[in-house]
């Protein structure tokens, strides 16, 4: 399906089981699009309703003018939303599409059924993080190419055991991230680089939160992804013994369990 956001970009997601009672909407990170959740996509949608989304500037959706801001980008979603029907929704997001739905619980906390992280933080970018990211999105720009962000990310986010045991997950996460543009990837980079810190809001959400991490993450460490489950109310941490940062790749069966129980 394809909604205009109220900027007039062009959001496109995948969509399974409209109409049923329960919904959940799957969000991709970075610098990837909406193939990296179709496998589970396709389970989930026995009982719910599945929206997966393109965030603008990946995938099938438009590539305006960024920076893409995270609020921004929460509100596509919220348009996405209206347009389905779908009042409550369970909001999954990795990574970047983590910091996305951490906007989303911020902006539009009524409509936020259950929360998932996955292989997501709650932290802003220290200053040294935000620079290293305008400037490798600059670096893509005048290079007029995606393989510098893809060199610079994708040879980081999966296990050492997965490179060894599973050499084609790393040339999945190349194939999906290369059918996006560099003027939305560098867009996305500018955007996380001004994301907020949401540390504050995490006490108020008061809703079911599973926090998914790999525990061979070189990006987010297995302590910090603990402290984040206990600063929720209700959140849940489920490790992903195998796993680097892309445990939707790296061991998709653990992650369709532990969402179908989330779900539950």
């Amino acid at each position: 399906m394809q909604v205009l956001a109220s900027d007039g970009t062009r959001i496109d997601a995948s969509a399974r089981g409209i109409g049923r009672r329960e919904a959940v909407v799957l969000v991709h990170g970075f610098p990837f699009h909406r193939a990296l959740w179709e496998a589970h996509a396709e389970a989930l949608a026995a009982s719910h309703a599945v929206l997966c989304v393109d965030l603008r500037g990946a995938g099938s959706s438009g590539v305006p003018h960024g920076p893409y801001l995270m609020e921004t980008l929460a509100g596509d979603l919220a348009a996405l939303l209206d347009a389905a029907g779908i009042e409550r929704v369970s909001l999954a997001g990795h990574s970047m599409g983590g910091y996305v739905a951490l906007a989303f619980a911020r902006m539009f906390s009524e409509r936020v059924e259950r929360l998932a992280l996955v292989s997501s933080r709650l932290a802003d970018d220290t200053a040294q993080q935000a620079a290293a990211r305008r400037e490798l999105a600059d670096r893509a720009e005048k290079a007029g190419s995606i393989e510098p962000i893809l060199e610079a990310y994708v040879p980081r986010l999966t296990a050492p055991q997965t490179q060894s045991r599973q050499p084609g997950v790393a040339a999945r996460a190349y194939e999906i991230a290369r059918e996006n543009s560099v003027r939305g990837a560098a867009a996305a980079l500018r955007g996380m680089a001004l994301r907020a810190n949401c540390e504050d809001i995490a006490q108020d959400v008061d809703v079911p939160v599973l926090v998914l991490a790999g525990a061979c993450d070189e990006l987010l460490s297995l302590e910090e992804s603990a402290a984040i489950a206990q600063r929720f109310p209700d959140g849940r941490l489920v490790v992903c013994d195998e796993s680097g940062h892309l445990p939707m790749l790296e061991e998709p069966d653990r992650v369709t369990a532990a969402l179908a129980q989330w779900l539950a």
